[in-house]
């Protein structure tokens, strides 16, 4: 047994009626270089194709057919199967690179401490046929290192990649699961917002996955462009996600108890909601004032960011505010969508701070 031999592989591929893409998938597992590797699939009571398209890969595969309860409930059944040293969550809808177990058991196989290993996705269409967009958008860092206190303070912030974009320690994941099946969508909010707070975190810089954007994703835009029931949604998983982060931040002593999660990216959602669409504002008691007041307080403890940055927070914070809304819509919309200031993008990455990272900085590839 060589090295990485040592170093197994779990791909739990959840699915959900997503028949028409769950081959490619699968076939995307099974296409895999690293030699230990072993593909769970999870069928959440799909009602069509799903479970016949299973059936085709025999014991190539190792199925779980089970009755609908969510997403969490589909990624809790898998795990439970998982003996590997890491775990990657591949959405049934979204496609492995061949080199990616390869790439991420490498890094884990150098330390094998980290909590996970994230890595960049390449959207694809419905067809499959590559757009060339990469999310995260590359103006945004991959942080690495210990971020505990990033996760704890300022968790929603964190560039984060998408269920498929990362591999996971098993052995770290154990002390997070089962996550709770009152996600039955938004689970990946619990998954990646708390395994910061494990140990340290990798990143690769090149794509690992292909993330597919067809029109029925559960929470993927067709289309950059600002949609304030997405909003909502987003503000819903956040709300949901954030007591769990700051239970187990204080259980592990990052951070003190009753301290809050504080992050520029969530009151602003809040505030773009309340400002545009106030008879629909999910959130009881926010008020503009004490919304922006909040935002100036997420803006100050970032100190992932220069202060150009967080003077760039606060004036959005302040104007957002007090604009009249035929001006806040299209504040809302550069603040928000990345792709609506292409030109600033670049700006904006030099304004992030980079130093501060561990020996975990040495993994990039």
């Amino acid at each position: 047994m060589t090295l990485l031999e040592r170093f197994a592989v779990d791909i739990v591929i959840n699915n959900f009626n997503y028949g028409r893409f769950l081959s490619t998938a699968i076939e995307s597992a099974l296409a895999q270089t690293h030699d230990a590797v072993t593909i769970i699939v999870v069928d959440d009571g799909s009602t069509d194709e799903s479970r016949d398209v299973i059936r085709s890969f025999g014991d190539k595969v190792i199925p779980v057919l089970k009755e609908n309860g969510g997403q969490a409930s589909a990624l809790n059944a898998g795990f439970m199967l998982c003996v590997g040293s890491l775990v990657i969550f591949l959405d049934a809808d979204d496609v492995l690179a061949a080199d990616v177990t390869a790439r991420a058991a490498s890094v884990f196989a150098q330390e094998p401490s980290l909590a996970k290993i994230q890595y960049r996705m390449e959207v694809i269409d419905g067809r499959g046929a590559r757009t060339g967009i990469v999310k995260p958008t590359p103006h945004l860092p991959l942080l690495q290192g210990d971020l505990r206190r990033h996760a704890a303070s300022f968790a929603f912030d964190m560039t984060w990649t998408a269920t498929s974009g990362n591999a996971f320690s098993t052995r770290l994941l154990r002390g997070i699961f089962p996550i709770p099946e009152s996600f039955r969508l938004g689970a990946d909010w619990y998954l990646l917002h708390l395994t910061p707070l494990l140990g340290e975190v990798a990143s690769l810089d090149s794509v690992g996955a292909y993330y597919r954007v067809h029109g029925s994703n559960n929470y993927e835009l067709p289309q950059p462009a600002l949609d304030l029931e997405h909003v909502r949604q987003t503000i819903a998983y956040a709300e949901q996600a954030r007591p769990y982060i700051e239970t187990l931040a204080a259980e592990l002593s990052v951070s003190q108890p009753g301290e809050r999660v504080l992050s520029v990216s969530a009151i602003a959602n809040r505030l773009v909601s309340l400002r545009l669409e106030p008879e629909r504002h999910p959130v009881e008691g926010d008020r503009r004032m004490s919304l922006t007041a909040a935002g100036v307080r997420a803006s100050v403890r970032r100190f992932d960011v220069s202060w150009p940055m967080k003077g760039l927070f606060i004036a959005w914070f302040v104007t957002v505010a007090v604009a009249p809304r035929w001006l806040a819509r299209p504040l809302a919309e550069r603040f928000l969508i990345p792709e609506r200031r292409q030109r600033f993008n670049r700006l904006l990455r030099a304004l992030h701070r980079t130093e501060g990272r561990s020996t975990a900085q040495s993994m990039i590839l």
